[in-house]
């Protein structure tokens, strides 16, 4: 199945990003091996882009908080009750479970984050 936001296919979770802010990610992250002249040109021209559209960083946030989202609910594996242990994966003797393979959340006040619908 293909996606495409506008005329434009998605074939990454990068270009999903970069289509939905409307800027490529590097100009934001920068680059491994920029220089100091780069690293500058490329801030002032985010600082530009940031004027011209200050809704950006709202919907910037929005996006990666969504992305984050989405990503914990497709960590899941499927595993089996055995009688050894609580659950084991590779048994069929047993009806199976999906279970998150992290288990640890963090509470979403502790970033100041909240579920965005």
């Amino acid at each position: 199945m293909k996606t495409y936001i506008g005329r434009h296919q998605v074939l990454t979770d990068t270009d999903a990003l970069e289509l939905a802010l409307g800027t490529p990610l590097e100009l934001w992250l920068g680059e491994d091996d920029e220089s100091d002249e780069e690293r500058a040109a490329r801030l002032d021209a985010a600082r530009d882009i940031l004027a011209d559209a200050p809704g950006l960083y709202d919907r910037a946030l929005r996006t990666a908080a969504t992305a984050l989202r989405d990503d914990r609910t497709r960590r899941l594996t499927a595993m089996q009750r055995t009688a050894r242990g609580p659950f084991r994966r590779g048994h069929d003797d047993a009806p199976a479970a999906v279970l998150p393979l992290r288990t640890h959340r963090p509470s979403g006040s502790a970033f100041g984050m909240r579920d965005v619908a």
